[in-house]
């Protein structure tokens, strides 16, 4: 857990620099920062998500683009009955109301800070390698990077970026304390298939940022579990 409570606090003084500088800021220097956040937002979306075309996934199977097409579709049903937008929306209400601000920004800035942190292979092999061998080299670097993120995306969105370590907390740490019996789980295909996936959902939350569509990313959120579980089926099946 040492690694994922680095983390924590690297994104916590990250909020608060970003906060506090974001404050001294017109709201016209403001708007073109979360802007550029959007353009940024898109890259690491289209980086992540080109993952699709790519080993092992594309090595897997030729249709591995349309199985992540299929996992965010369906996540995208199973978010909307479930209705975990309207969810995330209602507790960034209750929260704003002791916090101040921007129901919308803080419900944003927490689904964007807790895809753009938990997303990817170096979440989840630094939190294995933490819990296996204690190793949390990978984890600080991650930790060092994710706090100068949360500054750029703080100043834009506020505190909804900080409440993201409880993301951050419930996932990386749970991924180093079930270490010894997720390793076989997490294999690179599974790894790929998240990263692919969340790419995906990353583009989303640019789109959003940019304000071009306001994609309801909440409740895509089951297809980071159902992309996996369709990538490791195929690879069981062979």
């Amino acid at each position: 857990m040492t690694g994922t409570l680095i983390n924590v606090a690297t994104v916590l003084v990250g909020t608060a620099v970003g906060i506090l500088f974001g404050a001294r800021l017109p709201d016209r220097v403001r708007e073109t920062l979360l802007h550029a956040l959007g353009l940024l937002t898109l890259v690491v979306g289209i980086r992540e998500a080109l993952g699709a075309f790519e080993p092992p996934l594309s090595a897997l199977t030729r249709g591995s683009v349309l199985v992540v097409m299929g996992s965010v579709l369906l996540g995208g049903l199973v978010g909307e009955a479930a209705r975990i937008e309207d969810r995330l929306e209602r507790a960034g209400k209750a929260l704003e109301r002791r916090l101040g601000g921007s129901q919308a920004r803080f419900t944003e800035g927490f689904v964007t800070a807790s895809l753009v942190f938990c997303v990817g292979p170096m979440t989840i092999l630094g939190s294995i390698q933490g819990g296996l061998a204690g190793d949390h080299q990978l984890l600080a670097i991650k930790a060092l990077l994710d706090g100068f993120a949360a500054v750029a995306l703080a100043s834009a969105l506020g505190w909804g970026v900080g409440f993201s370590v409880i993301t951050i907390l419930v996932y990386q740490g749970g991924l180093a304390l079930g270490a010894a019996s997720l390793a076989d789980v997490f294999t690179p295909v599974t790894i790929a298939a998240i990263t692919a996936v969340g790419g995906v959902l990353i583009l989303g939350i640019g789109l959003r940022l940019l304000e071009l569509r306001r994609i309801r990313v909440g409740n895509l959120l089951p297809a980071l579990v159902l992309g996996p579980l369709a990538f490791a089926l195929l690879e069981a099946l062979g």
